[in-house]
């Protein structure tokens, strides 16, 4: 039986410091958190969910929900993120597509993938040195219908039901949700940030009632966290895997200079402990 040791989410950009140099320094100091959080946790594996950035699932093959079952991977390198190759975990990651199958989902196993920064950004902070086995799981929110954040929950939920029941004694996960805040991409409303509803995203996952974002509809999410806020997805799924548990925020900024709302926190799983 294996155990989830650490549950967090996080967006996955980062701009300019100029003219918002305080609250670039907060971001900073809180994905420090969040990486010192994981690292701490000592796990074995990490599964970061993130939505691809139309770099390894384009329009040609418009997939919905995938996960990384390689040996290892490579970065892309966009945002300046380092080129350097992380191990993978094949077993885990086949492991769980299976398992998943038989509670209902459809997840295409992927191997020739480049990780963009919606994974390998967090991945670079959070597993340092790649000591760490990384599994990408992507919930493709650019893709149309994009997956459900009542989906992503439930997908959390079973991964956290498979390192329960599947996985080996005493192994060790760490699970990082990777996207959002609100955003708006290609759009009239580019540049807005809507911190009223991040927060409120945020105070309902922390206060372990993650659940409620299945009730979120798509119009809902595009009309107040923009067609970027559709990555709310992956925090869902970090929801879904700490199982209903409460968590705490680390931190959040209106980032309008950079286009986006920026926030962090941290999760109990079901089974965490140092």
């Amino acid at each position: 039986m294996g155990k989830i040791v650490s549950v967090a989410a996080t967006s996955h950009t980062f701009g300019s410091a100029n003219g918002a140099e305080q609250a670039t320094q907060r971001i900073v100091e809180g994905m420090a958190e969040i990486s010192r959080h994981i690292v701490q946790s000592r796990p074995d594996v990490l599964v970061i969910v993130s939505s691809d950035h139309l770099n390894n699932f384009t329009l040609d093959a418009q997939i919905p929900i995938a996960i990384g079952i390689a040996d290892e991977y490579r970065p892309l390198g966009d945002m300046g993120i380092p080129v350097q190759t992380f191990q993978g975990s094949r077993d885990f990651a086949r492991g769980f597509a299976q398992f998943s199958a038989a509670a209902g989902f459809d997840l295409v196993p992927v191997e020739n993938i480049s990780p963009d920064h919606g994974v390998a950004f967090p991945n670079a902070f959070c597993n340092p040195g790649g000591g760490t086995a990384l599994v990408p799981l992507y919930l493709n929110t650019v893709m149309d219908p994009p997956p459900s954040c009542a989906r992503a929950y439930k997908l959390g939920v079973t991964l956290a039901n498979y390192i329960k029941a599947e996985r080996p004694q005493n192994e060790r996960v760490a699970v990082l949700g990777s996207g959002g805040l609100s955003h708006w991409i290609c759009l009239p409303e580019s540049g807005q940030v809507n911190a009223d509803w991040d927060n409120h995203i945020i105070q309902t996952i922390i206060d372990g009632r993650g659940e409620e974002l299945a009730t979120i509809s798509k119009a809902e999410i595009l009309a107040q966290g923009g067609n970027g806020g559709l990555e709310i997805a992956a925090w869902a799924f970090a929801a879904g895997a700490s199982k209903g548990q409460k968590g705490r925020k680390v931190y959040y900024e209106p980032m309008v200079s950079w286009w986006t709302g920026m926030g962090g926190i941290i999760m109990d799983g079901p089974d965490t402990d140092s």
